[in-house]
């Protein structure tokens, strides 16, 4: 807590120093109290005969202060996160789970020109290669220097990073897993919006250096992803498309060649009622081969896409797999007032690539899941939201993740977000 006050101080200061400048600021804080109590009886991995549910209530707390004028905006935001019950009654040791989940500075040059740097979210398009990853109770964040550029219908991103486990005396090129998972990232994102705001294209690039080896013999293995996002909203259509290639090499030096394409189509009924489909292809592995063409979705919102109970991409294969994934999707969501809506998806998931094991080949089959979910308005800045999922899976699903498919696999979870704004002020 005491960062979180150091960060309310500084920000005062520098709140102080514009008055006296007699410009345009703004000043606001607001905070954030997420409960989520889960059931899980196999979520992220199918369980296994005899394995019992697992009960428990996450939880995130989060103070987030922002001050901008036409020049200038910082953002500094502490968060705690954590299960009830894993913090002792008494503790005078304090809390590693409570950090500043953000704290970054943006400098408005004029004619579209800024520069962003610090510990910021990436977020881009559908978040389906960078995203917040808001789900999850730490979200996801990146250290960073955005350079960008917006006018008119176009906006370009340059994003630097680099990245050190500590402070270096001398050499010290080795980084090591346990802080951020590349060495150093370099990214170019351009948009174009057209006019009518019913056509978005968007085009990504992103170079990874991935370190391996060790600190007297290190090794800086460079991925590259490419790929292109399309938006298209004609009338009471939302349509949706995305294609991207993975190459160069990964962390055991073998050459990737891998890719993945979406498409997704709602359609608006009226005020009430959606209907939506959707296909998610990614590449995956087949036995023996010698370059490696399973698709790598980075640090995109995982659980936004391949079914709520996370078992692809936001946990992992079982060992010694990663056979890609297809997901067909049909879904439907309902509002019947203003403050309340629900949505019903089926996923059928396939593997993209052979699966064999002790010599047997498996049906490319994965299984099913339905996902429910309901959400409500209870006030202003208070959200209740609940869902219940179930997997029914196949063999080939015990094979690549494990646990048994003959058992009831099924995830259920509520959750209370109250997001108010505490505090404005303008002057």
């Amino acid at each position: 807590m005491r960062k979180v006050l150091t960060a309310c101080l500084l920000l005062m200061s520098v709140a102080v120093w514009a008055q006296n400048e007699k410009q345009q600021n703004e000043f606001d804080m607001t905070a954030q109290i997420r409960p989520r109590a889960e059931y899980r009886n196999g979520a992220l991995s199918p369980r296994s005969e005899g394995e019992v549910p697992a009960y428990f209530i996450y939880n995130r707390a989060r103070l987030s202060m922002e001050y901008r004028r036409h020049d200038l905006s910082m953002k500094i935001s502490g968060q705690h996160v954590g299960v009830w019950g894993q913090s002792p009654q008494v503790d005078k040791k304090g809390d590693a789970r409570l950090a500043l989940n953000e704290a970054w500075a943006k400098l408005n040059f004029g004619a579209g020109f800024f520069a962003q740097l610090g510990r910021q979210t990436l977020s881009y398009d559908d978040e389906r290669i960078l995203g917040g990853l808001d789900w999850n109770v730490a979200g996801r964040y990146h250290d960073a220097l955005k350079l960008g550029y917006a006018a008119g219908k176009h906006q370009l991103h340059l994003i630097l990073a680099f990245n050190q486990n500590d402070e270096k005396t001398i050499g010290g090129t080795y980084y090591k897993d346990g802080g951020q998972p590349y060495k150093n990232m370099e990214t170019l994102w351009y948009h174009y919006k057209s006019g009518k705001q019913d056509f978005n294209a968007s085009l990504l690039f992103i170079n990874l250096g991935l370190e391996t080896g060790t600190e007297e013999d290190a090794r800086t293995r460079y991925l590259q992803t490419m790929g292109t996002y399309l938006t298209y909203q004609p009338g009471r259509w939302n349509l949706s498309g995305a294609l991207y290639y993975q190459g160069g090499k990964n962390k055991t030096n073998r050459s990737v060649t891998a890719y993945m394409w979406n498409l997704r189509a709602q359609y608006n009924l009226n005020e009430r009622w959606n209907f939506m489909a959707a296909s998610d292809y990614l590449s995956g592995n087949k036995p023996g081969g010698k370059k490696f063409k399973a698709f790598d979705p980075l640090y995109g919102t995982h659980h936004k896409f391949y079914g709520g109970m996370d078992y692809f991409y936001a946990s992992n294969f079982a060992a010694g797999f990663n056979p890609g994934l297809w997901d067909n999707q049909l879904g439907v969501g309902f509002k019947p007032c203003s403050k309340v809506g629900l949505s019903l998806n089926y996923h059928y998931f396939a593997t993209t690539a052979k699966v064999e094991s002790a010599g047997k080949k498996y049906d490319k089959g994965l299984g099913s899941e339905l996902d429910f979910q309901l959400d409500v308005t209870v006030m202003k800045d208070v959200k209740l939201s609940a869902g219940y999922s179930f997997m029914a899976g196949s063999k080939t699903m015990d094979i690549v993740k494990g646990g048994d498919h003959k058992c009831w696999q099924d995830w259920g979870w509520l959750s209370l977000n109250i997001n108010p704004k505490v505090l404005f002020v303008k002057w």
